[in-house]
């Protein structure tokens, strides 16, 4: 989903394969995409908006340094969504150094 990283990787994917003249393929991982968003979102959906269940005999729920971690993890994915060159850039010098 924009504006996230992910986001980012399979639109350059897909045009690079509309590109080479393999738009039949572009389709296919297109609707594999939208598979993938609806499991995706129903997790969001059993997060956010569903009922919690109860946890399991010597279950705790989780601290703040999960939250921490997660929180975290989330604005780095956001922000390389907002600036995909920079990512872009840190692979295409890699590539250049490994002479791919």
């Amino acid at each position: 989903m924009p504006p996230f990283a992910g986001f980012w990787a399979k639109w350059f994917v897909l045009k690079e394969l509309i590109a080479a003249g393999n738009a039949w393929l572009a389709v296919v991982a297109v609707l594999f995409s939208l598979i993938g968003a609806f499991y995706y979102l129903r997790v969001v959906k059993l997060m956010y908006f569903d009922e919690p269940q109860q946890l399991e005999r010597g279950g705790a729920p989780p601290g703040e340094d999960v939250a921490l971690v997660f929180s975290v993890n989330g604005l780095a994915v956001l922000a390389l969504g907002f600036l995909p060159g920079a990512l872009m850039s840190v692979c295409l010098s890699a590539m250049l150094v490994n002479g791919i």
